[in-house]
């Protein structure tokens, strides 16, 4: 049988190109090998001989179709190997000593341990904003106020009522008012009101001052400051420290710097 006369449009449908391919040419050489042989050319011209019988010359279309099938599961099973076998892998929650993480207890001992982060957390980030909205504020007193009406004073007396709220003495004598810082000028330590020794005495480092508030002994550079003293409009004695007099400077001769009655 020639080779024009296979029919092999039918492998057409196999998937597989490498299979289409090797079907097509296992067909080719069942054609070749079953087809009749040619006659030979003799002298005496003997007959020829008779052809193979049908049934082994003809591939039917069924038995075509049977190889193809055979070749093409060959082909599949041969380039495709199995996947390889799955391990199993090591366990991802490695238990805790004395109940792990999936146990009850462990999970109930973590669960306590992140309420206790998350409280103190809290409790931080509250007290930052705590901070934040009341800080620190430090409330002085205030530097211009009233104190009374003079005759509330006695003549050659230092008043310290007013030294711990306001921090001043007043002195008054027989020709009227002043009012002396109570503020040391060797280092601005408070001095204390010596009333036996009639003097102000520096406890840090021993500076003395007059009733005047001239200094006299110790370190202590210059005499005390006083502060502005006026009557107010109501009749009262009014202290403003917000303007202080120097007595080297010769401010004490100024007329706020002290109160004439």
């Amino acid at each position: 049988m020639a080779e024009e006369n296979v029919d092999l449009s039918e492998f057409d449908d196999i998937p597989d190109r490498v299979a289409r391919a090797k079907a097509k040419a296992e067909a080719m050489r069942a054609a070749k090998g079953g087809g009749a042989a040619p006659a030979s050319a003799g002298a005496g011209k003997a007959p020829a001989k008779k052809a193979a019988p049908a049934k082994k010359a003809a591939v039917t279309a069924a038995g075509r179709a049977a190889v193809a099938r055979e070749l093409t599961e060959r082909v599949i099973v041969q380039t495709s190997p199995a996947p390889p076998a799955i391990r199993p892998g090591p366990e991802r929650t490695q238990p805790l000593a004395e109940g792990g993480i999936t146990t009850r207890r462990g999970f109930f001992s973590w669960l306590t341990l992140a309420w206790v982060a998350f409280a103190s957390a809290s409790a931080a980030g509250l007290t930052a904003m705590g901070r934040f909205m009341f800080p620190n504020v430090l409330f002085e007193p205030p530097q211009s106020f009233k104190i009374g009406f003079p005759d509330e004073f006695d003549v050659g007396n230092v008043d310290t009522r007013f030294t711990d709220k306001f921090g001043v003495w007043v002195v008054r004598n027989t020709s009227g008012m002043y009012a002396l810082i109570s503020v040391c000028t060797h280092l601005g330590c408070t001095p204390n009101w010596l009333s036996g020794e009639s003097k102000f005495k520096c406890p840090c480092h021993g500076s003395g001052f007059y009733v005047s508030g001239i200094n006299f002994e110790g370190p202590a550079p210059r005499p005390l400051e006083r502060a502005r003293i006026v009557l107010a409009e109501d009749g009262q004695v009014l202290v403003d420290k917000t303007q202080k007099f120097q007595y080297e400077k010769g401010q004490w001769d100024l007329p706020d710097s002290f109160l004439r009655i």
